[in-house]
Formats: structure tokens, sequence, C-alpha cells
């Protein structure tokens, strides 16, 4: 259950980070100035939580069903997004209402950052917490905004992180309906080690199949610009 919630996590911050991608430079960093804003405000009611109130909470059923609507509400927001952005660069005007989408930050993001600050609170244990929280907002502030442009620069073609969203943000809708409807996995796995070969194998593939769909859009990219 932990790993599939930090699985989760994981991707919710690719899906922000992806957003902030279709924004300006000077956007990105007022949305890391409200996320740094947010951990420093949330600190001191993480600092009173205890491993036991956290597992309590993620076993709740009431909690994570309505965290299950708040996954799949911003999923179908992003996802929304996509289609309405695509339609945008073949011509299409949007409507009113959906140019709002672009300007939608996004709300699973601090969940995600609370998540985060209350694990590094138990994992520092013996460090002041507001130095903690301090680090970590500084951390969040710089991180974000500048992964943002590091995507923009690895795809510049809009159309691939538009591709990129769309797929992540499907697996964020799965995943998190997956381990939050009873707030246990639906299909309870055999209890065996670790299997890193099978881990490596599959980041592998998706890496190869990601890669060689990279390098196919570069090429296909350039082949438009050379026939105009």
């Amino acid at each position: 259950m932990e790993y599939i919630i930090l699985i989760l996590i994981l991707f919710i911050f690719i899906n922000t980070v992806l957003k902030l991608s279709h924004w300006k430079w000077w956007q990105g960093v007022i949305s890391g100035l409200v996320y740094a804003g947010f951990i420093l405000l949330a600190y001191p009611y993480a600092i009173t939580q205890s491993k036991t109130q956290l597992a309590d909470y993620l076993n709740n059923t009431a909690i994570m069903q309505d965290m299950a609507v708040l996954v799949t509400f911003e999923s179908v927001i992003y996802l929304t997004f996509c289609f309405s952005a695509m339609r945008q660069l073949y011509g299409t005007k949007p409507k009113y209402q959906m140019k709002l989408l672009h300007w939608y930050p996004g709300l699973l993001v601090f969940p995600a950052l609370f998540y985060v600050l209350i694990n590094a609170v138990f994992g520092l244990s013996g460090v002041d917490f507001s130095l903690i929280a301090y680090v970590l907002a500084g951390g969040i502030f710089l991180l974000l905004p500048l992964l943002s442009l590091g995507i923009k620069r690895l795809l510049p073609e809009k159309e691939l992180r538009l591709e990129v969203q769309f797929l992540v943000s499907l697996f964020v809708a799965i995943t998190g309906l997956t381990c939050t409807v009873n707030g246990n996995v639906i299909y309870t796995a055999m209890e065996e080690p670790l299997n890193t070969n099978a881990l490596i194998a599959a980041l592998g593939i998706f890496l190869f199949f990601f890669g060689t769909g990279y390098v196919w859009n570069r090429i296909k990219w350039k082949l438009k610009r050379s026939n105009k």
C-alpha cells in the first residue's frame, strides 16, 4: 500500500511539472512560491502528526474515498485540458471555459507535499522541525520551476508534452482509484521478496519505448520543417 501511495505521489509531481511547462517561467516561479508557502504554513500541523495517525488516515475508508474523488476530478480536468490544447494546436479555437483549464494549477500537489513533509519529519528525527520545513520549501521553490524548464527544453514540442501529460494523468487516475477506493489495494499481491530484476526490466522497457518515441518525434518534426 505504501509503495503504491509513493508511486502515486511521484506521478502527481510529474503531472504538476508537465503542467508548469505550459506556463511562462515567471508563472512557474509564482507557483513555486505558493507551494513553498504552503509547506511553511503546514509544518506546525505536520509536526503534531505521528506514524500511527498517518497509518490511520491511509486505512480510513471515508478519507480515502474523498481522496479518490479528488484524484478522479483532477485527472479528468487534466485529460480535458490535453484534448482542448491539442485541438487548439490544430486550429480549433477553444471556448472560454476551456481556456480556464490552462490556468488550473492543480490541487493534488498540496496533499502530496504534505505527505512528503510528514515523512521528512519522521525520517530526520533530531533535526529542527523549522529547518526541515525551510529546506524542503526552498527545494520545492527551486526544483519544480527548474524541472518544468528542463521538460520544456527536453520536449520543446507542445504536442509531445501534451501526449505525455495525457498518459501520466490517465495513470494517476487508475492508480488513485486502485489504492483509495477502500483504503486497500483491490488485488492483493502475494508476499514475496522485491524482484529487482523485474523492476529494472520494466523500467528499461519503458525507457526504450519512451526514447524511441522521442527520437521518432524529433525526426518527424525535422522532416516537417525541412519540407516547409
